[in-house]
């Protein structure tokens, strides 16, 4: 059967592949820092202070930041917030910003709900309450000549909000110390835009030069999504870009047993830093010019994971300025606009290893949506054109079936001829093959060729968060979701039993009763993934009926 072969070789390589990522996390060799001496003594922030420095090779005006400069967040029930919050409002994005540190706290995002029939329900993609810790935090160091983020901020209002006709809204928490060094920490909205300017402008009133570093980091427990499926994988932990690779993951287990520690990689120019998991994302992207390094720790108190970077020391002279800038993108991965704001971003709509197969068939669909409006017609067209495209291929095999559908009644004549005689079976079937210019495995590589598009295009609807709950006709009111009533797996699965009717059953009886129950298996087994996914092959295994049954008619006369 051509479709449940596709479906087996899919299904096969997606094992293989699980058990050699499995493999590269346990037992792959990491990459090792070259490690030379140092004479700025720079030391990674997220080691503890009996942590033995290790110092690596210096990069332009090396970090100074010391091992106990960036303090453990408090391990309380409720991350430190003694002194109230500030509420914004865009269009796009509700959040609280906590005075203590300045932190992002609680981001909802307006255009997307939990659930379609609440629109008050929006999504909370970040919070400060265990057991689901997700917040973004920044500062500048050291802690007691500048504000950290333990610092308490002042504040001219708790509420602010976008208003009617502007483009952008600003809101400004002050801080100073009795040295007279003051710092304005500048969050910046743009309308429409999920992506937050921020500024820590430092004034030195001083009578000393002032000197120190900035920071970002974002602060997560591993807790698993709220309605994620337990059949369908989706990445969800860290992910940064470097020299060495722009996009690269960085697990949980990575920043627990302190693997990434060792590397001591610095993040240099176009580097980012963020937190990833299904359609959402959060990521620090500083000054692309700048020279960052990153560093990761784990807070056990909660299982809270922390990935962040530093920049180099800055001096002030006394009576100087001088502005930190940087940028958060907090919101869903939309890969039209992650691309433009740094390089590799977009990799975190995470399609795999085909992903240079799966973005020209996600930019597709893409073009068909903005044509008639639907995802789920969309998915049709496109499934119609990857049919066309592999029309030819199809159509190989489907001959190469429909030959041995020919040969079955001569097949089971030699089976009975031969009896158990495996040998002597298998020698008269060649010799068959060989006389009627036929090879059995012509169907295979057809299917195989195919295989890397199939898997491509099932991460495209799985990763898309254009499709999150994504609405087409009649009950199917999110293709991101299981069909409800199950009615698009069983028509899959009635499709797979037609086409198991139409090819050659295999003259060994245990393979037919196992063919009989393929169809079965799947239609259980689609029952839980997305509609949108089931969608797909409903529409791929009908149009896969309609050729074989054209195909078979011409070769088998009496079919």
């Amino acid at each position: 059967m051509d479709n449940i072969r596709l479906v087996l070789g899919v299904t096969l390589v997606f094992i293989l592949l699980s058990i050699y990522q499995a493999w590269q996390v346990d037992y792959a060799p990491r990459p090792v820092a070259e490690v030379a001496p140092s004479s700025t003594g720079g030391v990674n922030p997220a080691h503890s202070a009996d942590t033995p420095i290790v110092k690596t090779t210096e990069f332009p005006n090396a970090v100074k930041a010391e091992a106990n400069n960036i303090p453990d967040v408090p391990t309380t029930q409720r991350l430190l917030s003694t002194q109230g919050r500030v509420v914004v409002e865009t269009d796009v994005l509700k959040l609280e910003i906590d005075k203590v540190g300045g932190d992002i706290r609680r981001v909802y995002l307006r255009n997307y709900l939990n659930h379609p029939q609440d629109r008050n329900d929006f999504v909370r993609l970040m919070d400060d309450e265990l057991p689901n810790v997700f917040v973004a935090q920044s500062g500048l160091l050291p802690a007691d000549t500048a504000p950290s983020h333990q610092a308490v901020y002042s504040v001219e209002q708790n509420s602010y909000k976008l208003a009617d006709g502007s483009k952008q809204l600003e809101v400004k928490l002050s801080w100073q110390n009795p040295q007279g060094v003051k710092v304005h920490k500048i969050y910046k909205f743009e309308r429409g835009s999920y992506l937050i300017e921020l500024q820590h402008q430092l004034e030195n009133g001083s009578a000393a030069t002032w000197e120190g570093s900035f920071y970002t980091q974002l602060q997560r427990t591993q807790i698993a999504e709220a309605g994620q499926s337990r059949f369908v994988y989706t990445y969800m932990g860290g992910a940064i870009s470097s020299p060495a690779q722009r996009f690269e993951k960085l697990t949980f287990d990575q920043m627990k047993d302190g693997s990434f520690e060792k590397e001591n990689r610095a993040a240099w120019a176009g580097g980012w830093a963020g937190m990833s998991q299904h359609y959402f994302l959060a990521a620090w992207i500083p000054e692309q010019a700048d020279v960052y390094k990153y560093y990761t720790k784990m807070l056990p108190e909660g299982q809270r994971y922390v990935l962040g970077m530093y920049g180099n020391t800055q001096k002030v002279a006394a009576g100087q300025q001088h502005t930190f800038s940087t940028k958060l993108y907090v919101g869903p991965k939309l890969q039209d606009s992650l691309g433009t704001l740094a390089r590799g971003l977009d990799l975190t709509v995470d399609y795999g290893w085909f992903w240079f197969i799966a973005q020209p068939l996600f930019w597709l669909v893409q073009q068909i949506f903005n044509i008639v409006g639907n995802w789920g017609w969309a998915i049709i067209l496109l499934t119609v054109m990857i049919k066309g495209a592999f029309f030819h291929l199809s159509a190989a095999s489907y001959k190469s079936m429909a030959n041995m559908r020919r040969l079955q009644p001569r097949l089971v004549a030699l089976k009975e001829k031969y009896g158990d005689d495996r040998m002597q079976l298998n020698q008269a079937m060649m010799d068959m093959y060989k006389k009627e210019k036929i090879n059995p495995l012509g169907g295979c590589l057809p299917i195989l060729v195919q295989i890397p598009v199939f898997i491509a295009l099932y991460w495209v609807l799985l990763e898309s968060v254009e499709m999150r709950q994504a609405s087409f006709i009649f009950w199917l009111n999110d293709l991101s979701s299981p069909d409800p009533y199950f009615v698009l797996p069983l028509i899959m699965g009635a499709t797979m039993l037609l086409q198991h009717h139409l090819n050659p059953a295999p003259i060994d009886p245990v393979q037919q009763k196992v063919m009989m129950m393929l169809p079965l298996i799947f239609t259980v087994f689609f029952a839980f993934f997305p509609s949108g996914l089931v969608l797909y092959w409903v529409v791929n295994n009908s149009l896969s009926i309609a050729q074989q049954w054209v195909i078979t008619k011409k070769i088998v006369k009496d079919f």
